[in-house]
């Protein structure tokens, strides 16, 4: 299994240095007022395409060793964890956010040019599980709030991994240099405690482009959450970005690859 990858060697692409906002910043989210949409219905096997069985116990630890490599000797999985479980719903290693790329954007070729709209952001894309919001700022700027609250317990994950091991959890983000204003972009992220409301570690984060280089270029962000105590159970993700009102409708920043993923400390 492929783990988060590392693109800082992308050609024309540059990491956004993270400059911290004068602003006061949010001690703590707002809950979303409604919850992710649920997944669709899975296809019925049918005897033309049979569902692949799943391994035994003792295959699914091997195969998961060999995936995340040797594992902690302290490593134990409570009653309601098998490893036929994690085997199926791999809870490390991968990204759990839901539609991470709701535009479709590539981060490996420059983004298609475009230009203001009057339609919806929903209807630019499949925004499965962010809920969407807008601020308005002065004259004809505003940005665009899109956030997730990820469920820890329900992505697999256990109280005793993240409680003991306290695993590594990696926030990432790609934005594009629209240079609408001098900051086009923030991320805020919340390790919330089982009552969604009790912060345990948070990071703000608000950079500032040079303005060099193609327009479209894209700038990564990134965080890793380490040693952040126990009782952490949802992290909430929630980035900004800037819009312009034009003549021809709103002009957006774009944003793309967005993850949140937890794996095992070396």
């Amino acid at each position: 299994m492929e783990k988060t990858p590392d693109r800082d060697a992308l050609g024309g692409r540059m990491e956004a240095e993270g400059s911290q906002n004068s602003e006061e910043l949010p001690p703590h989210p707002q809950s979303p007022p409604s919850p992710p949409s649920p997944r669709p219905p899975t296809s019925p096997v049918t005897p033309e395409h049979p569902q692949p069985s799943a391994p035994t116990e003792v295959e699914a630890r091997q195969l998961l060793v060999e995936e995340w490599g040797p594992l902690s000797g302290k490593l134990e999985l409570p009653p309601s964890v098998s490893w036929r479980l994690l085997f199926l719903e791999r809870p490390l290693y991968r990204n759990l956010l839901s539609s991470p790329n709701p535009e479709g954007i590539n981060i490996y070729q420059p983004a298609p040019p475009t230009g203001p709209t009057r339609k919806p952001l929903k209807e630019l894309g499949n925004f499965r599980g962010w809920y969407i919001s807008t601020e308005n700022l002065q004259g004809p700027l505003s940005w665009t709030v899109k956030e997730q609250c990820v469920n820890l317990l329900a992505k697999k994950l256990w109280e005793e991994l993240l409680d003991d091991e306290q695993p590594d959890i990696t926030v990432m983000d790609w934005f594009e240099d629209s240079r609408l204003d001098q900051c086009v972009y923030e991320l805020h992220v919340w390790l919330l405690a089982a009552d969604r409301r009790t912060v345990i570690a948070q990071h703000h984060v608000a950079p500032r482009t040079n303005g060099r280089g193609p327009p479209a270029a894209g700038f990564r962000v990134s965080h890793v959450f380490r040693q952040y105590g126990p009782g952490v159970r949802y992290v909430h993700f929630q980035h900004k970005t800037k819009n312009r009102m034009e003549p021809g409708g709103l002009r957006r920043t774009r944003v793309t690859d967005s993850s949140v993923s937890v794996q095992l400390r070396e």
